[in-house]
């Protein structure tokens, strides 16, 4: 209404931070807290209420990606899997990440192909992790000291996806493997083990199952990463 509120003005702080929940695009979440005090405290209390963030396909930096993390006190998933637009997380993001209140109550860590990050970052990250059960950390450099803190941090892992990491050996999984007690699946395609470290990781757990298959000779290897 012309020189007057506008009705959209009048809805409960409450309710509009309920409608912004279904904006999924960061760029128009941005925007959208550009309009005013009133919105930008909506669309605070929406990225609070949300339970899944994923950053996938986004040109995210550490900046960004903490700060929207920290708001996010209800969130129980975070994707910030590398994509070909270069998600640019190193570190000090984890870092920053780590001091998230959230972070304590993730069940779900996805850090696919963050070549920028290492075993210093991941550690401060995981450390934090007390609750989680799914983590994919394929395609990073990460080595043992980074499954040592996973090891130690996280009693209820489920699944693993190691794809590709290459610096990991057979005592860091020898030491995931036994001290997750409800880890149930380990993917470990085109890791440089040997396969003899599998037999010995069913050794350890018989019921782990062990992706792709056909490193134990029984199935055909998969083209591409099973997540």
């Amino acid at each position: 209404m012309e020189g007057g509120e506008a009705q959209i003005d009048r809805l409960p702080m409450d309710l509009l931070a309920h409608i912004f929940v279904f904006i999924t695009c960061f760029k128009d979440l941005a925007q959208t807290s550009s309009v005013c005090g009133k919105w930008r405290e909506g669309v605070k209390q929406s990225i609070g209420r949300r339970e899944k963030l994923s950053f996938a396909g986004w040109k995210m930096d550490d900046e960004s990606t903490s700060r929207l993390v920290r708001y996010a006190y209800g969130l129980r998933e975070l994707d910030i899997s590398k994509s070909r637009w270069g998600c640019q997380i190193t570190d000090y993001g984890l870092y920053q990440l780590s001091t998230a209140k959230c972070i304590a109550n993730l069940s779900s860590i996805s850090l696919w192909g963050m070549t920028g990050i290492t075993d210093k970052g991941v550690v401060q990250l995981i450390s934090r992790a007390s609750s989680l059960q799914h983590l994919n950390i394929g395609g990073t450099f990460i080595t043992d000291e980074s499954l040592f803190a996973i090891a130690t941090s996280c009693p209820h892992l489920k699944t693993a996806v190691l794809w590709g990491c290459r610096h990991v050996t057979e005592n860091g999984l020898v030491v995931l493997v036994n001290k997750c007690p409800k880890l149930v699946t380990i993917n470990v395609w085109g890791m440089r083990v040997p396969v003899d470290s599998f037999v010995t990781l069913l050794t350890i757990r018989p019921a782990l199952q062990i992706v792709p298959k056909s490193l134990l000779n029984i199935g055909s290897i998969p083209l591409l990463p099973v997540f």
